[in-house]
């Protein structure tokens, strides 16, 4: 033996000795584990082995060798890694034997949840976020004398829709998500895809029959399912994908996003026998099933197909049941019982269901919403019957509080009896740090607001706006404004951790300036007055403004909503909206007399037009909306006045079918009965499949000056959506807001 042997033996003596009445995995910085793979580990197991390797020299500085089980070295204890084909697929264990410690799973993917489990839970590991994690320093790792832990998830494709994790595959692997948003799908048809397999411009103009009768008519919105050449078609559709993506095993075969379902005789037929609209699709997909019996086959219970029909889905056909209708300011069990009922009969028909939740305001990411506490009994409802694929759709552009929600959805979906407040506590305290306390109060408070009103619909589609007498009262924020304040403070001497409080802190920005446009009070509003009583911009509310801005371009934030609309594009309609509110305006106050009756928001009071409150991007936020009529409209100035301009802003949101008019028509009056014609503004950007979705347009007119009392404005609607649109044949809609004469 040489003397190099020889010292190896008496190091490795000493520390058994050492290792002989507790279990010491890392003793001052050294081991005496090795981590042994087996001989046939590929790279899926080898990767994870290195994070474990990683992280364990990270927390103590002992790095442990990494070697298959044919070069172990039997002078040291195992640290095992292994697949064992003696465990469920999903199912991990880690256990001791003896002074071995164990992790295992019945699958490449279950080890590696088994080691990220041990970190966590047993070497105290976090994961904030891609960047933010916390390791704890300790030199010597001491583990208990007896650890026999298997758990089997019940909720096996957990997916929350964050770019956190589709960005990050490192990060997801940590919080036990999937990398996509349909794992296993044909990435170009995973949802509404009729049009994808039958597009309307190959299809329509000669067979029209292929598509659903709307009235008399046939409308390209979605497929005749009782035509059999639509089913060969589709058929072909579905062949051609599997074979362009071999490596997917799933295809969604499903509606399109409207409720212009085909009532012809044979698809009514259908439906009417199995009591919904989801009994002529089952009967179509089941058929389209039948023919790829090695694949699965998707579809959705979306609105008109969410009720159960009575023809169960063949076993390879997945179900995917969508909450999108659910007010979310409370569990869906008790706030969304038709959807609560609807699974429930999905589950006494299929084994094979998926759900597509939602958990953001998508017309509004930055918005407060408080739902952070509905999450988890909606998870739980979910595990409870029989979902073993959730699909928890977030905004996957960064929202209000997006860290958070990342990371507590990840964790409910991997145990839905978690302890939600322990969660937010552990992320607030990691994450924000020093600034944590005061980001935990606003969660707290906007929650235990909100729970006092329960009439209160809080809605996807939704805005700020509809909660300025609720839980966005200008009290609540200020006192939410505070907390920010304070969190601010607290971390003053840390870039890294004041750019997370101002990024946590946008949503209450946010709300404050919208509150701000609606001139909510006299702190909260666009303008000012001067002592000589001219109006200024809002001086506190440009800080804010800016502030916005600068921490949306900080923190890699573009999008405001689900639509497109920009944050750049938010920031220049605001400064447009300042520059307005600071135009002397004759007509504010004024009375507005309607010819047309408006049907939506603003209390369909005729007086918003005239408020000084100017709308948002969202239909909620102060607009007066038409539906399939023109809007006529005249203000009364209420004595002759010089007047040589107008303007008047339109809203347009092209998926919920606001589009901007066609032209505007302004005309004046010295009796309110003579009137004429001051001109026409023509829409310079008519509706397009390429239309922005998600925009405001001034339709100004500038003419010589005149004396006037009366300006009458006909605004044309387009009365109903082109026949491309999903919303074909339906009226359509325009909303105005704020009349603006000098």
């Amino acid at each position: 033996m040489n003397k190099f042997s020889i010292v190896f033996s008496v190091v490795i003596g000493l520390l058994l000795s050492a290792c002989s009445a507790e279990r010491e995995l890392v003793k001052d910085g050294n081991s005496i584990y090795e981590i042994v793979l087996s001989d046939v580990a590929d790279v899926k197991q080898y990767q994870p082995a290195l994070e474990l390797q990683r992280y364990l020299a990270q927390i103590s500085g002992a790095e442990l060798p990494i070697v298959n089980e044919k070069d172990q070295n039997d002078a040291l204890h195992k640290i095992y890694l292994r697949v064992s084909s003696k465990q469920k697929k999903a199912q991990l264990s880690i256990k001791t034997e003896g002074k071995n410690l164990i992790l295992s799973g019945g699958s490449n993917e279950a080890l590696k949840h088994a080691i990220f489990e041990f970190l966590e839970h047993h070497l105290g590991c976090r994961w904030y976020s891609p960047t933010v994690e916390k390791v704890p320093i300790q030199r010597t790792i001491i583990l208990p004398d007896e650890i026999d832990y298997s758990y089997t998830p019940d909720i096996l494709t957990r997916t929350v829709h964050s770019k956190l994790f589709y960005e990050n595959h490192a990060f997801a692997d940590k919080l036990k998500v999937s990398y996509e948003a349909f794992p296993y799908y044909v990435p170009e048809a995973r949802v509404h895809t009729f049009h994808r397999f039958m597009p309307e411009e190959k299809f329509y103009k000669d067979h029209p029959e292929y598509f659903a009768l709307r009235g008399t008519r046939r409308l390209p919105t979605q497929l005749c399912l009782t035509n059999d050449r639509v089913l060969d078609l589709v058929k072909d559709s579905v062949a051609s994908y599997f074979k362009q993506y071999p490596e997917a095993s799933v295809i969604s075969v499903s509606q399109d996003d409207n409720q212009q379902y085909c009532k012809c005789e044979n698809c009514s037929a259908i439906d009417e026998k199995e009591g919904s609209h989801a009994g002529s699709l089952i009967h179509f997909v089941n058929k389209v099933a039948r023919a790829f019996p090695d694949k699965t086959i998707s579809t959705l219970a979306y609105q008109y197909t969410r009720k159960p029909p009575q023809i169960s889905p063949e076993k390879n056909v997945l179900v995917t049941l969508c909450s999108i209708e659910c007010d979310r300011s409370g569990p869906i069990e008790d706030k969304c019982k038709d959807f609560a009922q609807d699974l429930i009969g999905w589950k006494k028909i299929s084994d094979n269901i998926r759900i597509w939740d939602y958990t953001t305001q998508f017309t509004n990411f930055l918005a407060p919403f408080p739902n952070i506490e509905t999450l988890q009994p909606n998870i739980q409802f979910f595990r409870d019957n029989k979902a073993k694929w959730v699909f928890e759709q977030h905004s996957n552009n960064p929202s209000e509080l997006f860290e958070l929600r990342s990371y507590v959805m990840a964790k409910l979906l991997w145990n839905p009896d978690s302890n939600l407040e322990n969660l937010v506590v552990d992320f607030t305290d990691g994450y924000y740090q020093e600034g944590g306390v005061y980001v935990k109060k606003y969660v707290d408070r906007i929650h235990e607001e909100l729970s006092k009103d329960p009439d209160f619909f809080l809605f996807l589609y939704g805005d700020p706006s509809q909660a300025f007498d609720s839980y966005l009262r200008p009290e609540l924020l200020s006192e939410f404004d505070n907390y920010f304040n304070q969190a601010e403070k607290a971390v003053l001497d840390s870039v890294e951790l004041l750019q997370r409080i101002r990024t946590a802190r946008l949503s209450i920005d946010y709300a404050i300036l919208e509150a701000s446009r609606k001139n909510l009070t006299k702190a909260y509003s666009l303008v000012q007055e001067n002592s000589d009583g001219t109006n200024v911009a809002n001086a506190a509310i440009l800080k804010r403004l800016s502030r916005f801005e600068k921490t949306c371009a900080d923190a890699g934030i573009k999008m405001m909503n689900e639509m497109g609309f920009a944050v750049d594009e938010y920031v220049r309609n605001y400064q447009a909206a300042i520059q307005i509110a600071v135009i002397p305006n004759k007509a504010l106050g004024k009375k507005v007399v309607l010819g047309t009756q408006p049907k939506k928001y603003a209390n369909e009071d005729p007086q918003v037009l005239t408020d000084g409150a100017l709308g948002g991007n969202g239909f909620y936020a102060n607009w007066l909306g038409f539906e399939g009529t023109n809007m006529e409209a005249v203000i009364d100035m209420g004595k002759e006045q010089e007047l040589n301009q107008i303007s008047l802003a339109f809203l347009q949101v092209t998926n919920h079918v606001v589009f901007f008019p066609e032209q505007v028509t302004y005309s004046a009056s010295q009796n309110g009965v003579d009137f004429v014609k001051l001109g026409t503004v023509i829409n310079d950007e008519p509706l397009n499949k390429e239309s922005k979705v998600n925009d405001i347009k001034y339709f100004n007119l500038k003419w010589n000056t005149m004396s006037a009392r009366y300006i009458r404005i006909e605004a044309r609607n387009m009365n109903k959506a082109p026949y491309w649109h999903h919303a074909a044949g339906l009226p359509t809609w325009i909303f105005a807001d704020e009349i603006i004469i000098e």
